[in-house]
């Protein structure tokens, strides 16, 4: 690592090093803090984070981080609830408001009735513990693609606990973190017009650094700055989601890092094998939520997302919301998780997948995003859109929306590093063959920043 920045000014180191952020900082850690910010080609950050974690508190998240790698995913046989599930109830039913006011505790789990994010986004008081302390509370907004903004209520070794998860998916790939003091562990990257971005260090790994960027060419001076300072930070883990990640692969870096993290939205196969080829290093796609943590990891030899959480029980309910046996396709719904400031019975997650028990532990498999839609076919035939997605799936798309209208023409918008012209017509092809060529369809550029919803239609 260079000598730190010395263009920094007083106003903004008194922020960077707040004891508020960094209760524990050395000055190595003051060190890279300064080089991340002040270095010649980094980008404009808009904001300040820190980890906010004393010397008790990382004795806490050292041990939580042992037990997390340690811990098995446990169902029973059938995948029923282990028992520490039905412990969870008793306790959360007591602790939080919303179940407190139905009466009495149901004995078994699937007698709990499911909530959804319109509930934790209409009363979400009534779902955090009384009893948890609020001094260092951290509320984040997230706002889905559901049409229910919501808050999630967090702590800092909620964040630092991220890291153990993010550990035990690398373990499941053959990795182990080696990042340490005076290196750069990860850098978060985002493709957006705007979005939250800081430098901060993990006091986990000995104050490596930690950078939270976005790639969008208007957050930096010039151009080229992207590639030299990703170049320059040389962090050991890079992560992010399939648009950012597909940014990040057109620009011309020398560095390759260790793994790549893809979260927030579905990686197509196409992807992650350019992504492997571009960079040479595996590729985690991750499923993930904001109100849970990382959920499961993609393994190919598995054609599924394995289980990550040892304390999160997941179900699979159809539209009545009964239990459906493994194997059979419904609503992911999951119970537990490692926030105590968000525990949660029964939550509809809007994700749908089958759930199935392999020699190596249970896997999520055809996960798709949010609820299914129904698309009608030029001949009168109503169509899942998981058929739309085997359509897809083996093309070059970072992502895409499909939307039927009224008249049932076809409206696909599509974001790939693919040339327009043979993409279009495989496209075209494709879905012409699932639908019937009768139907009109529309192919245009998806040019929105955040997170779209897949699947739409205006046919009941």
């Amino acid at each position: 690592m260079k000598p730190a920045a010395a263009s920094l000014s007083p106003e903004v180191q008194r922020e960077l090093y707040d004891p508020r952020r960094f209760p524990v900082l050395s000055a190595h850690g003051r060190h890279m803090l300064a080089w991340l910010r002040g270095h010649p080609n980094a980008p404009l950050y808009r904001n300040y984070s820190g980890h906010r974690l004393d010397r008790r508190a990382l004795w806490r998240a050292r041990w939580r981080s042992w037990q997390v790698r340690r811990g098995s995913v446990r169902f029973g046989p059938r995948g029923e609830p282990a028992e520490w599930v039905h412990e969870a109830v008793r306790r959360h039913w007591q602790a939080l408001p919303h179940w407190r006011r139905r009466g009495p505790c149901p004995g078994r789990l699937e007698e709990v009735d499911p909530v959804s994010r319109a509930d934790l986004s209409a009363r979400l008081e009534d779902f955090v513990p009384t009893a948890l302390p609020l001094q260092q509370l951290i509320c984040f907004s997230t706002s889905g693609t559901t049409g229910h903004p919501l808050r999630v209520p967090s702590h800092p070794l909620v964040a630092a606990e991220y890291l153990a998860y993010h550990r035990r998916a690398l373990a499941h790939a053959g990795l182990r973190l080696e990042a340490g003091r005076g290196r750069v562990g990860i850098v978060l990257a985002g493709y957006q017009q705007r979005c939250f971005t800081y430098v901060s260090v993990n006091p986990l790994q000995g104050e490596c650094g930690l950078a939270k960027l976005n790639l969008h060419p208007g957050e930096w001076c010039h151009e080229n700055d992207r590639a030299a300072y990703l170049d320059a930070l040389a962090p050991e883990l890079m992560s992010g989601d399939p648009v950012s990640l597909t940014e990040l692969m057109r620009l011309p870096l020398g560095h390759r890092p260790r793994a790549l993290l893809s979260t927030s939205m579905a990686l197509a196969r196409p992807l992650r094998e350019a992504l492997v080829a571009r960079f040479g290093c595996p590729v985690l796609d991750l499923y993930s939520m904001n109100e849970v943590g990382p959920i499961g990891v993609f393994d190919a030899a598995l054609d599924g997302h394995l289980l990550l959480q040892p304390g999160l029980h997941v179900e699979i309910l159809d539209a009545a919301g009964r239990n459906l046996p493994p194997g059979q396709h419904g609503e992911i719904v999951v119970t537990g998780g490692f926030n105590p400031w968000l525990p949660l019975l029964r939550y509809r997650t809007g994700d749908h997948a089958s759930l199935e028990r392999t020699p190596r532990g249970w896997v999520l498999r055809d996960l798709q995003g949010r609820a299914p839609v129904r698309f009608r076919a030029a001949d009168g035939r109503w169509l899942n859109n998981i058929e739309v997605t085997h359509a897809l799936k083996d093309l070059a798309l970072t992502r895409y929306a499909l939307h039927q209208r009224r008249d049932a023409s076809l409206r696909l918008r599509v974001d790939s590093p693919a040339p327009r012209d043979r993409l279009e017509a495989s496209l075209r092809a494709r879905l012409q063959a699932l639908f019937g060529p009768e139907l009109a369809l529309d192919i245009e550029a998806l040019n929105a920043d955040d997170k779209v919803r897949q699947y739409t239609s205006e046919l009941s």
